[in-house]
Parts: C-alpha cells; structure tokens; sequence
C-alpha cells in the first residue's frame, strides 16, 4: 500500500501507509429514508476572480443522484454567503434543476441573506417571499433557511409565528424548514425567540402544527439527540424529521420502534457511497450492518465540526479531491487554506482508517501534492 509523510504532533514528521480499499456491500435505491446531501460546489481555479466550474460542480450532483442520494442545494456548504452571493445561488438552483434526473430528489435553499442584519421584521419577510418566489418560478422546492436578520430583529416568540405563518401562506408545495445549532451559527442561537431550548422547540412546534400541510419536514442540527427524538415524536402525521446532526446520525436514522429520522447532513457529501450502502442494508433491515458502515464515519464528521465549525467545508472539498471528484483543492472564497496542514494531515488519516479513499493509491498523491505546497515532502 501507498505511504508518505504527514505532519504529526507538536511539529513532527510521520511516516503513513494507507489501508487497502474498503469493500461496501452492494445495494442501492429505493431507501426507506430520504437522505439530502447538503452538496458542496467546484470552484473554478482558472478564473481571474470568483467564479464556480459548472460541468465539474453539476456532475459532481449527478454521481450523488446516481447513489440514490438527494440534495439541499444552495446551503451553507455550497459557500452561501462566503463566496457565493444570492445571484450566484439563483444560477446554481437553475443549473440544478435543469440537470435533474426524473425523480431525483432537490430542495433548493431560501433565505434572507441579501438583507443586512439591521433590517426590519417586514424587509425580512419579504426577502424570503422573493426568495421563494424565484426557485418555485424555477420549479424548486424549498428548503427555508433560518434568518440571520430575523434573529437580529424578532423581540418575540410571536414575531417568529406570525413571520413564518405568512411565508408558508405563499408557498406552493410543502417546504423543508430548518434549525441549525449554535455551534454552526452563534448568530441563530435564540431562534425562535427563546434562550431557553425546551421553550424554542415548543414555539418551533407550534409554527409546524399550525402549518403543517405546508411542511414537508424539518432539519434539525441542534447536536442534541434527545431533543431531536422528543420533536419527531411530536410532529403531526406527513411531516418528517430530518436529521442534521453530524455526530450522531447513524443511530437517528436507524431510529427505534416508535420513530426515526431522515436526513439532512453535509457528511453525506464525504460519505456518499457509504451512506448509500448502508441506506440499501437499512432497506433490508440489516440495521447490523448499516451501523457497521456508518459508526467507522463518525471520526470523520467530530474532525470537520473542529471549532471553529463554519469551516466544516474546508475538509468537504479537500476529501472531493482526494477522491477525484475535482483536480484541485481549491475554494471560491479561499477557505481551502483556512485549515492547517496538521488538520487536513489528520483528516487524510481518519478518511483512511474509514474507508472513505477509493483509491488510495491515488488519494495519497494527490493528498503530497497538498501538502507539497506548505513545504512537507
């Protein structure tokens, strides 16, 4: 097997060899969960400014389709808001959706984030209408991202209610809400308008209950599994829970006998064969073996949520190039160089002992081409 030269503790040199490939079982759609990659984009590192490669960033969201897999499109891992502006958003929801195969699930992502932060409850609402008003016209469905601006504004539980009471109103086929944790975003972390969680997730229900046959489901990334089980009891019939917590999803997909969720999750970006192997023996209620393949991810997803968490990317786009889903490890806003060399060393060390380089002959030169650049050799 393939070795070279990683950066160690404190400073040291290390040699590694690689493990030889892991063999998944064979299986693929239909799943009984609907698993959204939150997909990553490609940017174009020949482009003199900022610039996304299409062909490379759209075929990339077929090979997920052909897994079985669906997408969140336009979220915080394809650089919304730290490269990739609303114009840019709109054009990669319409490239999106062209590309689409019959069938192929896609929620496209809505949000606020044209707005400052100082805007007022009633600019708020309405740039989420224009938001969701140009991906339905596209022929999307919507995923509503939690507002920043909202957040900033809202001095109540009830400005929550009426806010996204009106939005729903309007919205033509039933959206996917979601709520990420503060550890994703501090600025998000009374949503809902309480400090308190048990109080948010009673108001968040509320909003849901009262408007549930515009809700196709929710995405909860709060990291707090009993919280997660305590809503997906609670939801009214037809509107799932989608798990978006990276640390413990395996067992939340699995579920119990009561419930289970689905899933929303940027790991599936890095995972995606070996989600879609497992989702197929989950299929089979072979729930052994899906934890099996899955539990070995978990290492992975606790280093991409090293704080601060909002670089969780970073090791997204570097794990797409060792696995040749790009020729290059670069990002729109330059986060690629955001991680150190020791952190994106250990990131190829976990991936390996998971099985997750499905060539390890050629991740390894491609991972010395990386670190070549900071001097390792």
């Amino acid at each position: 097997m393939p070795t070279l030269t990683l950066p160690g503790p404190g400073r040291s040199l290390q040699r590694y060899t690689t493990q030889p490939p892991r063999l998944l079982p064979q299986g693929g759609p239909p799943f009984n969960r609907l698993a959204l990659t939150a997909a990553h984009i490609v940017a174009d590192p020949l482009s003199d400014r900022p610039a996304i490669d299409w062909d490379a960033t759209i075929d990339y969201r077929l090979y997920l389709w052909s897994l079985g897999l669906g997408i969140a499109e336009a979220t915080d891992m394809a650089q919304r808001g730290a490269g990739l502006d609303w114009l840019g958003t709109l054009d990669l929801i319409r490239r999106s959706l062209a590309a689409a195969p019959p069938g192929a699930a896609l929620f496209c992502a809505a949000s606020t984030d044209h707005l400052p932060s100082t805007a007022t409850i009633a600019q708020v609402v309405g740039a989420y209408e224009a938001q969701c008003d140009s991906i339905e016209k596209l022929g999307g469905r919507i995923i509503l991202l939690a507002s920043r601006a909202l957040a900033a504004n809202a001095r109540s539980a009830d400005d929550y209610k009426r806010a996204y009471g009106r939005i729903l109103s309007q919205t033509r086929s039933p959206v996917l809400l979601h709520w990420p944790g503060a550890l994703f975003d501090p600025a998000l972390a009374n949503y809902w308008g309480h400090a308190s969680l048990d109080d948010a997730l009673a108001t968040c229900l509320d909003i849901i209950t009262d408007n549930a046959a515009k809700i196709d489901g929710i995405a909860f990334a709060l990291l707090d599994p009993a919280r997660e089980v305590a809503l997906r009891r609670h939801l009214p019939r037809g509107v799932r829970l989608y798990t978006g917590d990276e640390l413990h999803f395996p067992e939340l997909i699995a579920g119990d006998d009561d419930s289970y969720s689905h899933a929303m999750l940027g790991i599936l970006d890095v995972i995606a064969p070996a989600a879609a192997a497992a989702l197929a023996c989950l299929q089979r209620d072979d729930v052994e073996t899906f934890r099996q393949i899955l539990e070995p991810t978990l290492p992975v997803a606790r280093h991409l949520l090293r704080p601060p968490a909002c670089l969780f990317g970073t090791g997204v786009v570097l794990m797409a190039y060792l696995n040749a889903h790009q020729s290059h490890f670069t990002m729109l806003s330059g986060q690629h160089s955001a991680r150190s060399l020791p952190y994106l060393a250990e990131l190829f060390r976990l991936a390996d002992s998971a099985g997750l380089l499905r060539d390890p002959d050629d991740a390894t030169a491609r991972m010395a081409r990386v670190l070549a650049v900071g001097g390792v050799t």
